[in-house]
């Protein structure tokens, strides 16, 4: 999500495509001998804590991608080893296209870009992270040159352009192992927060299901991968209830893997209560049974209503054998109105890392890359150093 961006001047693209001869060839050597077949309760344990690498490879510029327009400097292997360090286990690494998505019918993907995104994975890849990379701003409306749209009349060209993108970056991973998991997409829906539009959840679930299809099809290792697809604007109420969601089939899978396993995750998102996670204001400051302000506390979205959240993704998809990846949560930074503020934030990260961990779901904290004032970031990503060390204290210790 493109949450708190805070534009700044623009950076040149050059700063993006640093010597793209040097990039050209780039790879990471790899063999299916690489390819662990893990089980859905290996691979939630070993993804451990995870944390976003936002608005950077999604941030964009007039609908071309740009790392460093939001106001973030350029992506640093410096960076990736100091997150890895703070104790977080999995790099989720959200992704745009746009512009840099040529005409049809190849619909071919700019070659520097793919290389830049190829090095950013190999930073944490080659740390021996996890790595999700995903389409992310590609579905949102708000962003200039957004196509991946369920409510246009245009779905064959849609789903052509779909598939042709995830067919190209698919073939460029191939080689890597179980650590890399490709996510579909990325809070794709049609604008309306309320009960989505069956057709439009239709749409949704034919990209759902031609993104598995096109990745098994390119060989290599990802007939095996781990594929993270979400429902409804990664809505927990959505994906879960009776609207409209369909786990995709995978019938092009290795036939190395044993039937009775999946290779399939569900994606959702959370940012429960939103006037305390979300909202850029000073009304609620405060979270769960030990706020002291009552006042400061929203009348919804505590403890009880995490619990039920989470324990409803377990008994849907984590119980069937496939595993939940919570992709995003966090709280903005609201002590400029509330000194008091970064002790609940960090109160809300612990509880819901330790709800995951007790669901057996995998929690990935949003981190924007903006400190200070309805910031999400935990790092400074300028020299890199940890701002939030009580934030990522709590998260590490609700995985104990």
């Amino acid at each position: 999500m493109t949450k708190t961006f805070k534009k700044f001047s623009i950076a040149g693209l050059a700063l993006l495509f640093m010597a793209t001869a040097a990039f050209a060839g780039w790879s990471t050597k790899a063999s299916a001998a690489d390819m662990r077949s893990l089980t859905a309760a290996q691979i939630t344990a070993e993804m451990g804590a995870g944390w976003n690498l936002g608005n950077q490879l999604e941030a964009t510029v007039n609908g071309t991608p740009n790392e460093t327009s939001w106001g973030n400097p350029t992506i640093t292997p410096e960076l990736i080893k100091k997150v890895k360090a703070a104790g977080f286990k999995t790099i989720r690494i959200p992704v745009s296209y746009l512009n840099y998505i040529g005409s049809a019918p190849n619909y071919t993907v700019n070659a520097s870009w793919l290389n830049r995104i190829q090095q950013v994975v190999d930073y944490a890849y080659n740390e021996g992270l996890y790595v999700v990379i995903n389409m992310h701003g590609d579905g949102f409306h708000s962003i200039p040159g957004s196509w991946l749209h369920v409510n246009s009349s245009n779905q064959n060209v849609i789903r052509d352009k779909y598939q042709k993108v995830w067919q190209q970056v698919a073939t460029r991973f191939s080689a890597y192992n179980e650590r890399l998991i490709f996510e579909s997409m990325n809070e794709v829906f049609d604008g309306n927060y309320n009960n989505p539009n069956t057709s439009y959840y239709g749409n949704l679930n034919a990209y759902n299901q031609i993104f598995v299809d096109t990745v098994r099809k390119t060989g290599g290792n990802n007939n095996a991968r781990w594929l993270l697809v979400p429902g409804w604007n990664t809505n927990i109420d959505y994906t879960v209830g009776n609207y409209g969601f369909v786990v995709p089939t995978d019938n092009f899978r290795s036939s190395a893997i044993p039937s009775s396993q999946k290779r399939i995750m569900i994606s959702a998102h959370y940012y429960s209560p939103w006037d305390f996670a979300g909202e850029e204001n000073g009304n609620i400051t405060q979270w769960g049974a030990t706020a002291t302000n009552p006042a400061k506390r929203s009348t919804w979205g505590q403890e009880d209503y995490l619990d039920s959240q989470f324990k409803s993704m377990y008994d849907k998809f984590v119980t069937q054998g496939y595993p939940v990846v919570m992709g995003e949560f966090g709280s903005i930074d609201k002590s400029s109105y509330d000194s008091s503020n970064n002790n609940y934030r960090a109160v809300y990260a612990k509880a819901v890392t330790a709800t995951a961990k007790k669901y057996k779901l995998v929690p990935v904290y949003w981190d924007n890359g903006f400190n200070g004032q309805h910031g999400f970031a935990l790092f400074n990503r300028f020299n890199n150093t940890v701002t939030q060390q009580n934030i990522i204290n709590a998260i590490m210790q609700g995985m104990q």
